[in-house]
């Protein structure tokens, strides 16, 4: 269980973020502030997981807010304002940019990048498998009437080439009649993300990141502009 705070100066905001929290059974609302002060003196006698933080708010700001944690944990920042985003790039802990009005769909995009932050940081999270226990679990593939069983911590890449997809493992290439958007459903996304229109990768199998592209295996794979954010907030950089 995830425990969290929200703050938000707005009241139907810190409602009706508070709401959606708990129609998950793993986040657990702590308490709701109107300002980042009020939070501060929770934080200085209580710990938390996760904060849900307004960027614009009276007194102190969330960034400000930010900037005073010596030890903060995961954020995800609340705006109406999308022209911070970039900003929020700048700090590893920060899970999320959520825009507001939040809606049920896109906070349910959320959740699920919360779930893998604290999957990714062996933290307990209900509902997360852990990444070693998805490495070895099978996919099946439909090649001329054949199903082959491919262990997912064995693929490499997945490239798509019009009506077909190339899968490549550590020994070899299936190409197999679908599509990205069709595999990619059926991958976790704790070991696989799309960085290109053409390419799904294992990012587990990474071996080197240079300007717009990766290496896996001895494959150069490109990374689209859109998508290297949501890499690099996926790596655990030194």
């Amino acid at each position: 269980m995830v425990k969290c705070i929200i703050i938000d100066d707005e009241l139907s905001a810190r409602e009706i973020v508070a709401q959606l929290c708990r129609s998950a059974d793993d986040l657990q609302v702590l308490e709701l502030f109107p300002n980042a002060i009020e939070a501060l003196k929770f934080l200085n006698q209580n710990e938390v997981d996760l904060i849900f933080l307004d960027i614009h708010m009276p007194m102190l700001t969330g960034f400000d807010f930010i900037e005073t944690l010596k030890n903060p944990p995961k954020i995800v920042l609340t705006s109406s304002d999308k022209n911070f985003a970039i900003d929020a790039y700048e700090y590893d802990f920060i899970v999320d940019y959520l825009m507001k009005p939040i809606n049920c769909d896109r906070f349910s995009k959320t959740l699920s990048k919360i779930r893998k932050a604290f999957e990714q940081g062996h933290q307990d999270f209900k509902g997360a498998p852990k990444r070693t226990d998805l490495q070895n679990e099978d996919l099946f593939i439909n090649i001329d009437r054949r199903l082959i069983k491919l262990k997912l911590g064995d693929i490499l890449m997945i490239e798509a080439k019009g009506d077909y997809i190339v899968i490549k493992t550590t020994d070899t290439s299936y190409k197999v009649h679908s599509t990205l958007k069709k595999i990619k459903e059926k991958l976790p996304d704790s070991l696989f993300m799309q960085i290109h229109r053409s390419f799904i990768i294992n990012y587990t199998k990474i071996i080197d990141i240079q300007d717009n592209s990766v290496l896996i295996d001895r494959s150069v794979i490109p990374i689209s502009r859109s998508n290297r954010p949501n890499l690099i907030q996926r790596l655990n950089l030194l």
